[in-house]
């Protein structure tokens, strides 16, 4: 972060100093939650949790190299008190964002942030010097922590922007103002909580809102709601897309035996050929979302192309692709899951195993409210149209309306089976496993099932990743 004396951000964020014998010293170092990330010139923020009490360690955290702690109450040791952690974190952040003077490029979807936001990081990163979020750290803890990573050297901020309400996004574009807003899509996505997809566009849209009228909105031109948002910004607008309207499209699409998409990239700058390293016909899309915020901001059409063709999976658990010494293909997409995330999980299943057992180690899509039976079903018979060797459902009520949905699409029998746990499908798995065998895994976060892929790669010792 850059330097800021204890003093300047006591007034920041309207906090009384207590135990502080020089309120000229500077925390340079990051500002960190968990005091075993404590470096030398650290601001430890001390947050009330479910299980602990970040005071407890404020002690630990000084003796660690904080120079100080921000608290809710004194803690015997150089501390800056404030009535609330949280905001006081957002205030340091928007202060910090307003002193940086580096572009701020936020986004926001249903799907694909994650790894969009890492690869608009690796595109900006030859450009010049680029911080971004870490993982999915979106939230309004998340984000502030990784605004105030910037140094003095840094140009281009990269937040992705999470939502579970109306609202969240408008309060973390108060807190990061960015120039240059991207909009990934509308999907199901946490659509119990929201009760529909307008009112998760209506969620979404905030982030085109709050761009100010020299910045720049990259709305997603395939995606009708998000598309419709151009009214509701006076930035100018960069649709991306496969649709001939599109400033930045994709033409000849294609996905290779690997599984990995290329395409025809063009710009409005020129066009260069894209063949990436990741896997998934989606990742088109969130390449597209990449390649306009990067012409945005100067970089060439053959500058992007070379990037995005060159950009790895930067966030674990994102279609992982790990082969065992016995040929056996694992794909740990276990991070998360919504509808449209799984079907194009799915389809780069498809794809990799032309001429392989293919396996669909699946668990449950959380947060899709009444839409639940009918989008388990779907996903279980899309399973089956697109031969996928065999369908493992893995858990309770969800992962039945998987298999049954697989089941009556296609009348699989032993082809598809409903498993209790990660456990039972590891047992199954090593039982029936070949050489040369492609095995997708993949369930919402809550679910755990990293754990069979991890298990799966361990019963085989050392693995080769790629």
């Amino acid at each position: 972060m850059i330097a800021l004396s204890l003093a300047e951000i006591a007034s920041v964020v309207g906090g009384q100093t207590y135990d502080i014998p020089d309120p000229s010293a500077q925390v340079h170092g990051p500002v960190v939650i968990d005091s075993r990330q404590v470096r030398d010139g650290s601001l430890f923020a001390a947050f009330v949790g479910e299980r602990v009490d970040g005071h407890d360690y404020a002690d630990q955290a000084v003796r660690a190299g904080a120079v100080a702690v921000l608290a809710q109450r004194p803690v015997g040791v150089p501390a800056i008190v404030v009535e609330d952690v949280q905001t006081a974190l957002g205030a340091l952040a928007r202060h910090v964002v307003r002193r940086l003077g580096a572009t701020l490029v936020a986004l926001t979807g249903s799907a694909g942030k994650t790894s969009t936001k890492d690869l608009i990081a690796q595109v900006l990163q030859r450009k010049a010097p680029t911080v971004f979020t870490p993982g999915s750290l979106n939230n309004e803890i998340g984000l502030p922590l990784t605004a105030l990573t910037a140094t003095e050297e840094t140009r281009f901020l990269v937040l992705e922007m999470g939502a579970r309400g109306i609202g969240h996004i408008a309060y973390l574009t108060d807190l990061t103002p960015p120039r240059i807003g991207l909009v990934l899509n509308v999907g199901s996505a946490h659509i119990g909580e929201f009760g529909g997809r307008e009112q998760i566009a209506q969620a979404k849209g905030e982030l085109v809102e709050a761009l100010p009228e020299d910045g720049a909105a990259i709305l997603n031109a395939d995606d009708p709601l998000v598309r419709a948002m151009a009214s509701r910004t006076k930035a100018k607008v960069l649709l991306f897309g496969e649709s001939g309207e599109a400033d930045v499209r994709a033409e000849n699409v294609r996905l290779m035996d690997s599984g990995q998409p290329a395409f025809m990239l063009h710009t409005p700058s020129g066009a260069s050929e894209v063949t990436m390293r990741l896997y998934g016909e989606h990742h088109v899309s969130n390449a597209l979302a990449a390649a306009a915020v990067a012409h945005e901001l100067g970089m060439s059409a053959t500058e992007i192309a070379t990037a995005l063709s060159e950009a790895g999976s930067l966030s674990r658990w994102r279609m992982e692709v790990t082969e065992r010494p016995d040929g056996v293909t694992i794909v740990n997409d276990a991070y998360n899951a919504n509808p449209e995330s799984m079907k194009a999980a799915l389809r780069a299943l498809a794809a990799m195993g032309k001429g392989r057992r293919t396996w669909a180690v699946l668990g449950k899509m959380a947060e899709l409210g009444d839409e639940a039976l009918a989008e388990h079903d779907a996903v279980g018979r899309l399973a089956v149209r697109l031969n996928v060797g065999k369908l493992v459902a893995v858990g309770g009520r969800e992962a039945s309306w998987l298999q049954l949905g697989a089941y009556n699409e296609g009348s699989w029998g032993e082809e598809s089976v409903h498993v209790s746990d990660a456990q039972a499908a590891v047992d199954l798995l090593r039982s029936e496993l070949r050489p040369g065998d492609v095995v997708l895994v993949k369930a919402s976060r809550s679910v755990g099932l990293e754990s069979v892929a991890e298990a799966l790669l361990d019963a085989e010792g050392e693995v080769a990743a790629r």
